[in-house]
């Protein structure tokens, strides 16, 4: 991928300048490289992007990277250094010079860094030129998320079978006479996606009262006859591309207000899904859930539905578009999730999430795990 250049001639700017590392989705998406360390990206007008990279990264990043590639030494950071004594001087002076003129930056850009730039150039700040483009998937981008989703289903397959195994003492599942904490559930369910390639952090697996907090990772002992929940949104850790899937069980007999919930809260992701198409808004799918709610008698508000229909996933686990109130009109290319969910702290909460590709004429649902609430 390659900043482009009608940004750039807007602003009146000659190069746009990023500095982080990969664990910033935007310089991962423009580069193909990963470092932990911040590295320069600059692309100017009508010309193929740069990686400037200490002296150590160059040949990998010649090998790995979709860009032309300098080091700091050959770009003069090393002469600037002995002009200037003070390495932010220096970096300001290299990336002046590289640039040839005033620059476009993203928000995230070093406060620190832009004062000294700001000695050199004009600093023009884009307003999410990159996360836009990250927004409509190409057809290898939809495959890489694909592949994320089905090995993020099988985890879900392998936590649903320690729950179905585990033993019950006074209502408190157990496996081989170990309690089945919610840390126990969530190191299992990420050593299984590690093997298989996946990176996943901050999984959800709460149980009982906890489910009423829409983020809450749980702790404690799991037990039967409450409700579950797991959220997970690994990265595979080859492709960078993440999933994102939410399922509520439980593990003996519900009472009867949360089957009525979790019925209620599949029609409105049966719902939201068949609404899905380009030219639609994600304020217009969010509303008609809210409306599914507020017509089955659960109210929005500080409980019940209490946050975005859905959002987007790419490099990021939540990227452009939303399907919320201010959710704008869908693109063909966009990854969406529907993730309607109800929330009350004298009961619980049920959430389930799908994820899909947007269509000119539909929604190519990824998730294909089936909605079960007893297990």
């Amino acid at each position: 991928m390659n900043f482009p250049d009608r940004p750039l001639e807007a602003a009146g700017a000659e190069a746009y300048v990023l500095y982080s590392s990969s664990d910033d989705p935007d310089m991962r998406y423009l580069t193909g490289f990963e470092t932990g360390d911040p590295v320069f990206y600059i692309k100017k007008k009508g010309r193929k992007g740069t990686l400037v990279v200490p002296q150590m990264e160059a040949e990998r990043a010649v090998s790995e990277s979709h860009c032309d590639v300098v080091t700091r030494g050959d770009a003069g950071f090393f002469d600037y250094l002995k002009e200037e004594k003070d390495p932010a001087k220096a970096t300001a002076k290299m990336v002046a010079a590289l640039a040839g003129g005033d620059i476009l930056v993203p928000r995230t850009f070093p406060l620190y860094l832009a004062r000294e730039m700001e000695r050199l150039c004009k600093i023009n700040i884009d307003k999410g030129t990159v996360s836009g483009m990250r927004a409509v998937k190409t057809p290898d981008e939809a495959d890489f998320i694909r592949h994320s989703q089905k090995i993020t289903e099988d985890a879900i397959s392998f936590a649903v079978s320690l729950i179905k195994s585990a033993s019950a003492k006074t209502g408190e599942l157990e496996i081989n006479e170990t309690p089945l904490t919610s840390d126990y559930l969530r190191n299992e369910i990420h050593c299984y996606l590690l093997k298989r390639g996946l990176l996943a952090r901050d999984t959800i697996v709460s149980c009982g009262p906890e489910t009423s907090m829409p983020h809450c990772k749980g702790s404690g002992v799991l037990v039967e006859n409450e409700p579950i929940m797991i959220d997970l949104f690994p990265q595979d850790t080859k492709t960078g591309y993440y999933a994102d899937m939410t399922r509520t069980f439980v593990r003996g007999e519900p009472d009867g207000e949360i089957k009525n919930m979790f019925s209620v809260v599949r029609e409105a992701k049966v719902l939201g899904k068949s609404m899905i198409r380009e030219g639609v808004s994600g304020s217009a799918v969010h509303n008609a859930v809210v409306s599914h709610f507020e017509g089955s008698g659960y109210k929005t508000g500080t409980e019940g539905f209490i946050h975005s229909l859905g959002h987007g996933v790419g490099m990021a686990v939540h990227e452009e578009p939303s399907l919320s109130p201010s959710g704008k009109e869908l693109l063909a290319g966009n990854v969406v999730t529907v993730e309607p969910g109800l929330y009350y702290r004298s009961t619980g909460g049920i959430r389930l999430e799908d994820m899909g590709l947007v269509l000119k004429e539909g929604f190519d649902c990824f998730t294909k795990y089936k909605d079960e609430l007893i297990i």
